[in-house]
Order: C-alpha cells, then structure tokens, then sequence
C-alpha cells in the first residue's frame, strides 16, 4: 500500500492480538531435512499454500528447525480453530489524499474440521479521502475440503491520483505529472492440486481503466510561454488515447509451488508462481498483449536459528505486444494486489516511477529478532526496465534499500506490523506501514 496508516492502529491491533488463544496444534516432529525446492520423495510436510489475504494457518509452537506436520488424528475444533473476523481501523494522511478514514475485515476460517486442511483467509479494505479518492478491495485464498482445488485472487476499485512520469528506464524528476483515474480489478486464480505443494490451473486478469484526468497542468511551454493544454501533456507522457479508458482482459496457464513453512513471516522454504496471460479482442480487451510472469523466493535461518532470517526474490515480468500503460511492468511499490502476490518491490522508489513492457527485479532482506516482539529488518534491492530486454544496460540498473521495524502483534500466526523506510534511484524516498512481510 501507498498509504500510512496512523499509530493508533498499531495499539487496536495489539490488543486484539491479546486475546487470541496462543494454544498450538498437537505436532509430530520427524527428524531434521534440509529445505529443498522440489517434493520430497518421503511422506510430503504439510505447508501452507500461498495466500493474498492477510491472515494464514497458525504454527505449532515447536522448534521451526525442523519439517511438522499436524497430527491426521486431531478432528474437532479446538477454542483457538474458530473462524476469526479481526476488524482494524484505518486512518491516515498524505499530501495527494488529505485525510482519509476506513476499516479493513481480516476474516481467516477453515473449511470443515480435517486439521491437515490449510485455512481460508480474505482482507476487505475500504477507505475514502478528503480528497475524494477512494480504495475498496478484497482479496482471498480459499482451500476446498481436502485441498482438492484452491482459489486465491482479487476484486478491487480504486479511485485514486498518482504521479505519472512517462514509460522507460531513463525518466526525469521534471517528467512528472499527477494523474488520476478510477480502476476495476478482477484477478482469479483457480488451481487443482497435482502433487504435494503443488498447483496447477488458470488464470484469468480483467482491468477496466476508466478517464484519465489531469490533475495539474500549471506547466508552461518553453517556446511560446504559454500554459500546455492537456492534450499535449498527456501525449507528450505517452499516454494518448489511453486517457479515454482501456479495457485490458486475459487469460492462461498458471503453476504454483509453496513449500514455505508459513505465509505471513517466512523463516523457511521455496515458492514460484509462473503464469502466462494471453490479452487480445476475443476476451473483450482493447489491446492484444500476452504477459509472462514469475515470482521466485526463497527464505533460511541464519546462525544456526530462527533469530536471524536471509529473504530472497526475483521478480521477472515480461510482455510483447501492445501493452497499455496501466499494465507495463512497475518498479516501486505496489498496491498490494494480486498482480505481485502481494509483494512490495523496490521499496524507496515511487510506485511504478519507472515503467516498460520488461521488469525485472531482485531484492534481499535480513530479518533479526529484537527484543520480545519487536523485530528489526534491512533490504536492498535492484532493478530495470526496459521496452526489450535488450534495452538493459548495467549503467541503467536502479537501486533501492532501507531499514525497518516490525511488531508481532499475532504471535501465534507470526503476523506482523510493518514500519520501513526506503530510499531509491531517481530521488525517492519513502516510508510504508502495512500488515505483514514485504514478499
């Protein structure tokens, strides 16, 4: 999320974080292996599968050094196993929205009473601006009964104003415009399971960009003096026609594995999410593009435990075709949908400041437990854009890093609250305060 939600939430949150039981699920605990990426030939660990929700399957409260699995034999609900509902406020202020007031709804259940089943979440996020800008969106991961088959995706509108610098690697400071235009999102993915920890389906993007509108235009042009028209700098910015609206719809395969040990603060583990999504006039879409993408990480404890965590990702994002502006690969934070799986990338730079048709990114943070439950973190991260990938030059690549802080205001779920602070390429900076991990 672009936003920064006040202090305040920070104490809600802890106090609804007291009263959860912290009772752990009854464990079996076989002897240490090391993580690998691939299943294991032996009986498979029980993981959980990611999710873009907010909240995922507790952890046993035993030692993560080493792979557990839930007892098979444990079939009722236990007080703690109850679906929960955690409501948070919402409050914030920054300069494009003034102040702005909601709430979000963390819903996470279970669907039946088998144990081994991975739990069910959603996030409803609702807020509004003095400035009239808006954000709803929901997002979700659902397990069926036995895992047979899993959902996770989004359904958002967004009405909001950004700054707008043109497409490429190379843009200026003095590029920028801001911009505003409503957004529709609808983004589903509908897997089976084929092995342990591994999914495979489709996957099916719709976004309906409504009117772009200007939202400054106090620019002057340098030879005749006079105020540039919209027309003009919407051109000159690249965005031409797409200030009309565009409708952009696809569909295609998708593959996902998770072998992680939990979703919300990793200490262990491997996932990839790869899809492709074919764009074009079949499926209603103004532009005919197809998209690859994939989304690789990897997590291990440091120092001989959990204290310390090393978290890796590559982010590839990759196009041909003729891509709308709203859909080129975006460098900076995002909004926290389904696009990334929730990622935030290059955190210090300005959500999408640098845009193409290819991205590709990588980023490492060290993850070091502080004092009771407070956490500290560090990251750095690099990457480009380019319209081909052999646009990328070493002298183009731009860097980002930070530190941050974390508090575990649900211990039992390693949910945590996060605080970084980020500095990037091409004069930004930036502070993000969210609910659970970057990536």
């Amino acid at each position: 999320m672009r936003f920064l939600y006040l202090p305040l939430v920070l104490s809600g949150l802890a106090l609804s974080a007291a009263a959860q039981s912290t009772a752990p699920y009854s464990v079996v605990a076989p002897p240490p292996a090391s993580p690998t990426l691939l299943a294991s030939a032996a009986e498979p660990i029980k993981t959980p599968a990611p999710t873009l929700g907010l909240l995922a399957d507790r952890q046993p409260a035993t030692s993560l050094l080493t792979p557990r699995r839930v007892s098979a034999r444990k079939l009722d609900f236990s007080p703690s196993d109850k679906p929960s509902f955690i409501p948070v406020p919402v409050a914030f202020y920054q300069q494009e929205t003034g102040f702005a007031v909601g709430a979000a709804i963390l819903p996470v259940w279970r669907f039946g009473t088998d144990t081994t089943v991975r739990k069910s979440n959603a996030r409803l996020l609702a807020w509004f601006s003095q400035k009239k800008q808006t954000t709803i969106q929901l997002t979700h991961t659902i397990f069926t009964p036995g895992e047979k088959f899993y959902f996770s995706g989004e359904l958002s509108y967004y009405d909001l104003q950004f700054d707008y610098f043109g497409v490429g690697n190379n843009t200026r400071k003095s590029d920028k415009v801001q911009i505003q235009y409503p957004l529709f999102v609808f983004d589903e993915k509908a897997l089976v399971r084929a092995a342990p920890n591994l999914f495979v389906g489709v996957r099916y993007r719709l976004t309906n960009l409504g009117d772009v509108k200007l939202q400054n235009s106090d620019r002057y042009n340098s030879t005749t003096n006079q105020p540039v028209v919209y027309n003009e700098l919407a051109n000159f910015r690249g965005l031409g026609e797409q200030r009309k609206g565009t409708i952009s719809s696809g569909v295609g395969p998708s593959l996902l594995y998770d072998g992680r040990d939990n979703v919300l603060a990793t200490y262990r583990g491997n996932f990839v999410d790869a899809h492709i999504l074919f764009n074009g006039g079949a499926l209603g879409s103004d532009y005919r593009f197809t998209r690859y993408q994939i989304d690789a990480r990897h997590f291990n404890p440091l120092f001989g435990s959990n204290n310390t965590i090393l978290a890796l990702q590559f982010m590839g994002q990759y196009h041909s075709g003729d891509v709308p502006f709203r859909e080129l690969g975006g460098m900076g934070g995002t909004l926290g949908g389904a696009i990334y799986n929730n990622a935030y990338l290059m955190r210090g730079i300005y959500e999408a400041r640098f845009r193409d048709r290819q991205f590709t990114t990588v980023q490492a943070e060290i993850r070091q437990k502080l004092i009771w439950r407070f956490d500290i973190a560090a990251f750095i991260a690099a990457g480009q854009v380019g319209y081909d990938l052999n646009d990328y030059t070493f002298d183009g690549t731009k860097l980002a890093g930070g530190v941050g802080a974390r508090f575990r205001f649900n211990r039992r779920d390693r949910l945590n609250i996060r605080l970084d602070y980020g500095v990037g390429s091409g004069g930004n900076s930036g502070i993000i305060f969210a609910v659970g991990e970057a990536f």
